[in-house]
């Protein structure tokens, strides 16, 4: 049940970690246009100057990859296919659903900044749990039609990436990736 959590949340949870990543890197700079553009709604920024159209895209493109990196995988290895548990990668839209994975957790993640905003907490300040599941929900949500999992599948991923997210952004604070530790 790990293995598989880890398995089928991985495209987002890489989509995830792709805007942070993706700042980093000069020739990606031009797409740093925030998605909501600066408008504001009664007095307060959308989402603010950290979501952009490069995150959005770097994290469209890395869930894609991931998702077809594992259909070959559970093509041609018995452990992949081990970890694919019972979906059938071999006939999962790949062009559709890789993106819905990242549209899943970066929308659920806007929606968080949303409502956070609305909150008065700012751009790059904790708000926990919601921090922590916000890209979990989104994408489970996202996923239902493709793939519908057993309520102790659902907690299982929800309980596994909730803790990976802490570690990784834990990690990526002491690299210098973010200002933040949580």
């Amino acid at each position: 049940m790990i293995v598989f959590a880890l398995w089928f949340l991985l495209p987002a949870g890489l989509a995830n970690i792709a805007p942070v990543l993706s700042a980093h890197l000069p020739f990606l700079s031009r797409f740093n246009t925030p998605i909501d553009y600066g408008r504001s709604w009664r007095g307060q920024r959308l989402l603010g100057d950290n979501k952009t159209w490069r995150g959005l895209m770097s994290g469209i493109f890395i869930a894609t990859v991931t998702l077809w990196l594992q259909q070959i995988a559970t093509e041609h290895t018995s452990w992949a296919q081990y970890a694919a548990g019972s979906i059938d990668y071999s006939h999962l839209p790949v062009l559709l659903l890789g993106p819905l994975f990242a549209i899943g957790a970066l929308g659920g993640d806007a929606i968080e900044s949303f409502f956070k905003r609305r909150r008065g907490i700012p751009s790059g300040k904790a708000w926990v749990p919601f921090d922590q599941v916000d890209y979990i929900i989104g994408t489970i949500i996202i996923t239902l039609p493709f793939a519908l999992l057993s309520a102790i599948q659902y907690l299982i991923i929800l309980f596994l990436w909730f803790g990976m997210h802490i570690i990784v952004c834990y990690i990526g604070w002491r690299i210098g990736l973010k200002k933040e530790p949580i």
